[in-house]
This record gives C-alpha cells, structure tokens and sequence, in this order.
C-alpha cells in the first residue's frame, strides 16, 4: 500500500515547532544585526554570551506560556498572536534588562535597549506569520477517517468542532449517514479500505471501541492489514481524551475501573511530599500577599461591598470530609436566603466590588489558609458545597470520584473550562478533573500554575 503523500503536522510537532523556531529566529535577528551593525548589547562574541543566551531563552518560554504564545487557537489567528507576543515580549524584556549578573551590563547608549526589544519582537512576530501562513495552511492537516456507528460520529464532530486546527475528517464510515452534515458518508458493508485510503491520502484511522458489534470481521481484517502496513489506527475514545485533555464519556461506564485508575504519582510518596512541600512555600507567599491586600480591600469593601470582609462556608474535600473555606464575600447580604444556588454569569447578587474580586481571582486568596492547614492543596478539584454535591451525585454518579485527592485552589477543570452553573457544565468539568486525577504529574501541575497566572492576568475568572 503506498503512503499517504500529503505532510502534515501533528499538534505536539506545531508546538515544538513553534518553541524552536521563535528561538532561531530570535538567535539569527540578533546574530546579523551584530554582524553588520555596531550593536553591542546581546554580543555573542563575549565569553558570557552562552548564559545570556540561556536566560532570554528561559524567559521568553516562561512569559510565552503565561500568555498564551504557545497555545495553538492563539497561534493560528494573527490578532491574538500579535497580542500575545507584544505582551511576551515587554515582560521578557523587563525582566532581562534587569537580572543582574546573570544579563548584560545595561549600555551607555540606551537606545541598544530599544532596538533588542524590536529585535525580539520582529523576529518572533516574523516566525508567528509564516506559520499562519504556510505551516497552519490546510494542506499540512492530518487526514482523519472515521469508523463508527452514526450516533456516535455525529457526537465525535460535536466534541472536536472546537479545535479543529490540525485534523481534516476527509470521511465517516457508518451503518447510516448523519443528516445535515458535510462529510462524506460511506456505506460500511460495501465500503473497500485499502482504496479509500489510498484515494483520499487518510493519514489516520479512529474506530469506535465501544461499538465492536458495528466492526464485522471483514472490516476488522482490513483494518489489520492497513495496521500492517503502516496505517495509524486507535480507538475514538484516545482520540478524544488527546484533543479535549478531558476522558472520554465512553470510559464512565460499570466497568469504569478497566479505563480509569490513580496516576501512578498519586502512591509515588516523592511527589506527594513534593506537592506538601509546594503547598506549604505557596501558601505562605500567598498569606503575605493577602496581608498586604488586605487594606486595600477594606477601603474597597467600604465602598462597594458594605458588609463582612470575609465569609466561611462548608464545603466537601478529601474522602467526602467537610471543611471551612474562607474567601473575601463578594455577594449581598441574605443572597441565599431561598435557598443555595450556583452563581451565574452577570449575577445580580455579586457587588460591584464583588465583581472585581472575582474577575481578578483576589477573592479565592484567603484560601492560602485552607492550603497550609492542609485541608486543601494549591493544585485539585474545586470543592464544592454538600448541597451541591448531593444533588451531583445523584445525577452524575462519578462525581464522587473527585473526592480522592485533596481539593485545590486551582485545577484543570478552571483553566479548561469556564464556571459552571449548570449540570451539563458540571459533567464536562467532571471530564476535565477525572483526567487530572489519572493523569497528574509535575509537569502537568506546572501548566495550571501557568494557565492560572494567564487566567489571572487577562481577568477571565467569573
């Protein structure tokens, strides 16, 4: 069988393509402009050039992170990258121009300083713009082929409709077609893979493996021998936990237990002192800043909040225990007096300073004292109110799962997906803190603390 002929670029190949490309550029602006001008600021003839290098390198990964450089939706639209790259850029800047010893010294002629911050700026900028415009271009996306029953086709292209950026569905093999919908169906008792394939240059094939009575042994063996051959080949539910970095609904069944497990971190007794041990240094940094916010937030409560600074209230944590959070109040006096309801977007009880807090995240702060005496963690599920709870337990009977980690300050399920106040929102958040708990890992608790900050920074908290 001849391969498929088109290139394409998975997503973790744009991202390390990205990363790496930015640097070059960066490194060969700055190496030309040493070479034909009498700029003497970034001198890499200078025998600390190779730390100065490393440094801006670090930075610029760093500030790219929390502002989002390196997220693909971003990268794909000019706006948003030119944004997010003017933002990295200032910061990075900034913070280089000013770590002594391990930068250059700052040069008499300031002007240097401008003209290195137009440096970075023109060489990232010129990177970002070719990818658009080659790289991102629809003849380098992965060509998909789908093998499912109809119901769940049409589930699958609702899932992935939100990021479609390196994948192309060129095709659905089904027992019926989906209606009002534009790609191609295929008969699955007449249809001859091999030829599809090779026609339509499918790069990758995902079954259904919840639907096996949908996979005849003529289909099975054909798809053996393109597996044979080459041809990438998994399940529907792989597909979707890669592209969502949430599980799969498919895996919360009866027999959850063959699909889902602790991360192997959760029993590593290194990690979880690790993770004691961040709590701990980023509780006590966090308790700093809430004293020095504090008097501020008095003059602001005054204002526009009139009434208790803070307020406790119970919520469920680890092993389904209660415990009192503590947070600045940002609603009205009484706003539960009919009875405990999820906060909704523009909510007429939240104050106006109310409104602040939350936007900003200030109000989640005092929580830095739940995390040091332990009864919560930096990084985890949000708790949730016992109120809540029951009635999500009753309607989501996974949602008890949660509860076997420590909840946290923040998590994935905020940085990926925005408050919820409904069940539907509920469920898809769900998905999102399921996979931390089988996923979690230090690298993983890096990126919510990155996404966090850039949460924080933009004001896309409620």
């Amino acid at each position: 069988m001849p391969q498929p002929k088109n290139i394409h670029f998975s997503i973790s190949e744009r991202k390390i393509y990205l990363r790496i490309m930015d640097i070059a550029f960066v490194l060969c602006c700055f190496y030309l402009v040493t070479v034909f001008t009498d700029y003497s600021y970034l001198n890499f003839s200078n025998p600390k050039s190779l730390t100065w290098t490393l440094l801006l390198i670090f930075y610029i990964y760093f500030f790219g992170e929390i502002f989002e450089m390196y997220q693909l939706k971003v990268a794909s639209d000019i706006y948003l990258t030119l944004r997010s790259v003017f933002i990295t850029i200032i910061f990075t800047s900034i913070f280089y121009v000013f770590t002594p010893v391990l930068s250059p010294e700052l040069p008499e002629n300031r002007i240097q300083v401008a003209y290195f911050i137009l440096g970075l700026f023109s060489a990232i900028f010129l990177n970002r713009w070719l990818y658009i415009k080659f790289i991102f271009a629809p003849r380098f996306s992965k060509n998909i082929l789908i093998i499912a029953n109809s119901e769940t086709v049409k589930k699958l292209l609702e899932i992935t409709k939100i990021d479609l950026n390196s994948n192309r569905f060129i095709g659905y093999i089904s027992n019926q077609p989906i209606e009002d919908n534009e790609i191609p169906f295929v008969n699955i008792d007449t249809v001859n893979l091999e030829s599809y394939v090779q026609k339509y240059f499918v790069n990758e094939i995902i079954v259904a493996s919840t639907k096996l009575n949908l996979i005849q042994n003529k289909i099975n063996n054909q798809l053996i021998d393109l597996f044979e051959k080459g041809m990438v080949v998994r399940s529907i539910d792989d597909f979707i936990e890669e592209e969502t970095s949430r599980i799969s609904e498919d895996h919360l069944s009866e027999d959850f237990y063959n699909n889902f497990s602790f991360s192997k971190s959760h029993q590593n007794n290194l990690y979880v002192a690790f993770r004691r041990l961040l709590d701990i240094i980023f509780s006590l940094i966090g308790i700093v800043i809430l004293i020095i916010l504090i008097p501020f937030i008095v003059i602001g409560n005054l204002v526009g909040n009139r009434g208790k600074l803070f307020y406790k209230q119970q919520r469920v944590g680890k092993k389904g225990k209660e415990f009192a959070i503590i947070k600045f109040r940002t609603m009205i006096a009484d706003s539960e007096k009919n009875g405990a309801v999820w906060a909704e977007k523009n909510d007429k009880r939240i104050t106006s300073f109310g409104r602040i807090l939350r936007k900003s995240r200030i109000d989640e702060v005092p929580q830095f004292i739940n995390v040091l005496k332990g009864e919560m963690s930096l990084i985890g599920p949000r708790p949730e109110r016992r109120e809540f709870v029951d009635k999500l337990v009753k309607k989501l009977p996974f949602y008890a799962l949660r509860h076997v980690i420590k909840p946290g300050l923040t998590g994935w399920a905020q940085v990926k997906h925005p408050y919820a106040n409904t069940m539907q929102d509920q469920h898809k958040k769900l998905l999102y803190d399921l996979y931390y708990i089988r996923e979690r890992n230090l690298i993983m608790d890096f990126k919510i603390i990155i996404k966090t900050i850039s949460t924080v920074l933009f004001f896309r908290g409620t």
